[in-house]
């Protein structure tokens, strides 16, 4: 057995039998006890999106949820998908939806607490996230430290190295060289980080909702296209959900193992759901209510997932989850077969890249945060020339590595942001207790 192999079975040995019950029991608690908030202030939330009164320096709901929507619309999207169904068959889909929406319990009570704790740093920025309020809201200041170190980790891997290396993929299909994209892609990055979250976030604003309103049109276009293939499609991503092929090797028991464990890795990595990405980005925000704030980022996971099941019915109804291309390859081809043109494949690669920009970004704001808590704030223009010096290697590495380390980086984050959201749930819940909606705050 191979060390990559190995890795890969204690990943998803973790994920199945640590990750996935962790998130299901905090994630249905938090659920109840807060009346089911992903579903009851879900139009609250997309109505505060938009809001744009402006409260302060910081930066308003509208730019902070484009952040946190620049780092889930990257890979986890696209290239994130094809690697979900050629691991975990296409009922890892419904596994996605699974997290997502427990997810978003625990992201709501996460963004809550990390603005609730918060901090100003010596540049007069807000800063806040797990690593403020397991050592402030716990007294956990170990805690707090490595839930930074597991940060960084996940800034390299999963917010650096898979973004260069899926936009790769297409490029090289192009007959652009690896290297001509990593050195691209690294002067394009140091142009907007040497900008800070400010300049980061206005890039967002404007860039996010293009780039995912095309991405979005397109899909729909091919399913309508195809139309006569959606219900097989969907019958067979309900019934692998629960039933496996055995094409995934091995019994029926690691079958579904794999695919839940694929499922929910690619779930967490399309929307950062629990992973304590969306309160770093979201303590940025002018607004001084952690209730406002939690409930403005309970849209973007059912945002994200909407994209992530458009790309997986697009890669279902096309046939090409049958072949044998990895990671974004196979989405250029299901979208350039499902066009009939190429023109569909070169949507996916403008959207991919785009996307890809835009998350490197994002974890490298969250990156420098970290660094800042562990460091000071006087090692973050340090960090950040290292960060910008580290876009091109993603290009080098292997696809599986890659993702494997992403995927290993997410889970160490989620499980100690968990311990300081569950920690703390009781005042997340005695505090959403003043929304003005009585059938929230009954019986909570």
């Amino acid at each position: 057995m191979s060390i990559t192999t190995a890795l890969s079975l204690i990943s998803d040995s973790f994920t199945f039998f640590v990750i996935f019950p962790s998130i299901l029991l905090l994630g249905i608690y938090l659920t109840v006890r807060l009346r089911f908030i992903q579903f009851s202030k879900l139009k609250e939330s997309l109505k505060k999106l938009f809001d744009k009164t402006p409260e302060g320096d910081g930066i308003t709901h509208y730019q902070a949820v484009a952040a946190v929507l620049a780092g889930n619309f990257g890979t986890g999207n696209i290239s994130g998908m094809a690697i979900a169904i050629a691991t975990g068959g296409p009922g890892a889909l419904i596994w996605m939806w699974v997290i997502a929406f427990l997810g978003a319990a625990i992201q709501y009570a996460s963004c809550v607490l990390g603005v609730k704790y918060r901090e100003q740093n010596a540049q007069g920025e807000r800063v806040g996230g797990p690593m403020y309020y397991l050592a402030k809201g716990l007294n956990l200041k170990k805690f707090g430290a490595i839930y930074a170190i597991f940060a960084l980790l996940g800034g390299l891997t999963a917010g650096n190295f898979t973004q260069v290396n899926s936009i790769m993929l297409p490029m090289q299909e192009l007959g652009i060289p690896a290297i001509a994209t990593a050195l691209t892609m690294t002067f394009f990055v140091g142009l907007v980080l040497l900008g800070g979250i400010q300049r980061f976030a206005k890039l967002a604003a404007s860039v996010v909702p293009v780039m995912a309103l095309v991405y979005f049109s397109t899909a729909l276009l091919i399913l309508g296209i195809h139309s006569e293939m959606l219900l097989p499609a969907l019958k067979q991503i309900f019934i692998e959900a629960f039933a496996p092929s055995a094409l995934l090797g091995g019994s029926m028991g690691y079958g579904i193992m794999k695919t839940i464990s694929s499922g929910f890795d690619r779930g967490i990595f399309a929307t950062d759901a629990g992973t304590g990405i969306a309160p770093i980005l979201q303590s940025s925000t002018q607004s001084k209510d952690p209730i406002s704030n939690g409930i403005v980022t309970l849209i973007t996971p059912v945002l994200v997932m909407i994209v992530c099941t458009m790309t997986g019915l697009v890669i279902m109804v096309t046939g090409m989850s049958q072949s044998d291309l990895q990671s974004t390859n196979m989405v250029t081809a299901a979208f350039t077969k499902g066009l009939g043109s190429h023109i569909g494949g070169h949507i996916v690669t403008l959207s991919l890249l785009l996307f890809s920009y835009t998350t490197i970004l994002a974890w490298a704001n969250c990156s420098e945060r970290a660094i800042g808590y562990l460091l000071g704030d006087g090692w973050i223009k340090r960090f950040r020339l290292f960060f910008i010096a580290m876009v091109p290697f993603g290009a080098f590495c292997e696809v599986s590595h890659v993702w494997l380390l992403a995927d290993i980086s997410f889970s160490l984050m989620l499980l100690t942001n968990m311990i300081g959201v569950a920690g703390l749930s009781r005042e997340v819940i005695k505090d959403t207790r003043r929304l003005p909606d009585e059938s929230l705050n009954q019986n909570l």
